[in-house]
């Protein structure tokens, strides 16, 4: 246990930001599943947009390495392209 009001402070900051974070990064998580679940390649773009979005903003808030958006959006982006449209 933390003596001093600083470090007392660090670990409220602390886990604050960590409940933060990981919220985040199930959101990324949720969204990816949504895309690669989607059949349909309408829908499937406008959940491919917003999960993009997602990723840049926990990119630049730097939650997420800039290499490993980068990836996820390729991924995502090929798999989107594969689908055929609906009839």
């Amino acid at each position: 246990m933390a003596h001093h009001k600083s470090a007392q402070k660090r670990i409220r900051q602390s886990k604050k930001r960590s409940e933060r974070n990981k919220a985040a990064l199930s959101k990324v998580k949720t969204l990816v599943k949504k895309v690669y679940s989607t059949e349909d390649k309408a829908q499937a773009e406008t959940i491919l947009k917003s999960a993009v979005a997602t990723l840049d903003r926990e990119t630049s808030k730097g939650r997420l390495h800039r290499n490993t958006a980068a990836r996820k959006k390729s991924k995502l982006t090929k798999h989107v392209n594969t689908l055929s449209a609906a009839i």
